[in-house]
């Protein structure tokens, strides 16, 4: 390596180094935190002469935040972040270690190296190529490495946005992970490759359903049991079918996918389109309508005890303008003796797909990958873009990479054996790197 490396050449030690950083976080407070983390992006970053700012919102909950000076400082800033923390892993799941960042047929593994330590690496490899030449970008970037993500970032990007909002001054536009991945497919003229850049995001409830009812002995009938009454709202909720509806970036990508695989699609039946999204296909799938599952039980502490109390965990994810009637829709379905507690909420977002900022994106896909499309998608899930929307920052999902027809990346997402290829993250790499060079 020369002593001033191509971003390129030095991501995939930046990746191995962050995966091998343990940042599980657990949604309860009891993880390691992002601390020692964000102390290493503080020393990648500072050795190159940028002067970032450590900032905890409790301690070991960190994040690190650098503004770099554009060429016009007028024009409106660009965020470009990621998130340090990462889900849990099970080691015996695994088929090694998920914080070894272990090099495995041409793979990185590891806990983050899809969710999102691979784009964490990227942001910091291309950052540090552009301190070291010296040279300003067009506009401000501000750098955001943040935590608490996966909990849904009221220990950073939340918490930043209510406490230190100066340190976003002046930004419009912002991104993240989530977007700019590709797939390969069948199409008209042969295998075509597209990669699907994310322009919204479906909101966030986290609810909890409460039961009440009599407690009493097992062996004595109970027209009351607060089980029962739960297990019958759950059963109401599961049940329902969630009307459809296509928001703008969905249609887009169906009208796009149509077009080039030369498929013909209703509807009311979009599963011969929808195939050919391959491990990709769930994630668009969930953003047909709202979704409510259920994810957590917990009632009782005796075999031969009713318990007076039943609860259970829903995640609820509602499209843009959906919010109310989903929580409507909730409270109905979960019935008189059932309350209804929102245990966290987050908005839907929806950006353009026809703005400035996305011919950009485009630019730097295609001069590296020219025959590969680019369509937009809505992510079933969600990201820190959400709580800078509330200082007026539009956001978007484009951490590139040009992804292997056999890899099923898509479901790796905090799934099992989460691996990056090296040759993915250095394609992102330039791909990034030309983008915040011209954007």
């Amino acid at each position: 390596m020369t002593d001033n490396p191509r971003a390129e050449d030095e991501v995939v030690r930046l990746c191995q180094d962050l995966i091998g950083i343990d940042t599980s976080n657990y949604g309860d407070g009891s993880g390691p935190g992002e601390r020692k983390a964000a102390e290493y992006v503080m020393s990648e970053l500072t050795e190159v002469g940028l002067d970032p700012e450590l900032i905890e919102s409790e301690p070991g909950r960190a994040s690190v935040v650098v503004r770099i000076e554009g060429e016009d400082s007028s024009r409106g800033a660009l965020v470009v972040h990621g998130h340090l923390d990462v889900v849990p892993a099970n080691a015996a799941d695994w088929q090694v270690d998920p914080f070894a960042a272990e090099l495995k047929d041409d793979c990185i593994w590891g806990r983050g190296a899809v969710d999102m330590k691979d784009m964490d690496a990227m942001i910091l490899a291309c950052v540090r190529e552009l301190a070291r030449s010296g040279k300003k970008p067009p506009r401000d970037l501000i750098i955001g490495m943040l935590a608490d993500e996966e909990a849904g970032g009221l220990k950073g990007s939340h918490w930043l946005v209510d406490h230190r909002p100066e340190l976003f001054e002046g930004a419009t536009e912002a991104i993240s992970e989530v977007g700019g991945y590709s797939v390969t497919f069948e199409g008209t003229s042969g295998e075509q490759r597209a990669y699907l850049l994310q322009t919204a995001e479906k909101g966030i409830a986290w609810l909890r359903l409460v039961a009440h009812g009599r407690a009493g002995h097992g062996s004595v009938p109970n027209d009351e049991n607060a089980v029962v009454r739960l297990a019958q709202a759950i059963a109401r909720i599961d049940a329902h079918v969630w009307p459809r509806e296509y928001i703008a970036s969905v249609r887009q990508l169906l009208d796009g996918l149509a077009e080039l695989t030369g498929i013909t699609y209703a509807d009311d039946d979009l599963s011969p389109l929808l195939t050919k999204l391959g491990g990709a296909r769930g994630f668009v799938e969930g953003t047909l309508q709202d979704t409510a599952n259920f994810t957590m039980l917990d009632s009782g502490y005796k075999h031969n005890v009713i318990p007076q109390g039943a609860s259970a965990s829903l995640d609820c994810r509602f499209l843009p303008g959906h919010e109310d009637d989903l929580m409507a829709t909730i409270r109905e379905l979960a019935g008189e003796f059932v309350d209804v507690e929102v245990v966290h909420r987050d908005i839907a977002l929806d950006a353009p797909f026809d703005a400035p900022i996305v011919e950009q994106m485009k630019a730097a896909l295609l001069a590296e990958d020219p025959e590969a499309a680019v369509l937009p998608y809505c992510l079933s899930g969600g990201t820190d873009n959400k709580a800078l929307q509330q200082l007026g920052i539009t956001g978007y999902g484009f951490a590139p990479l040009r992804l292997p027809a056999d890899l099923d990346f898509a479901p790796m997402f905090h799934g099992i054996d989460e691996r990056v290829p090296v040759e993915s993250l250095k394609f992102g790499t330039r791909v990034l790197s030309r983008f915040l060079a011209n954007s």
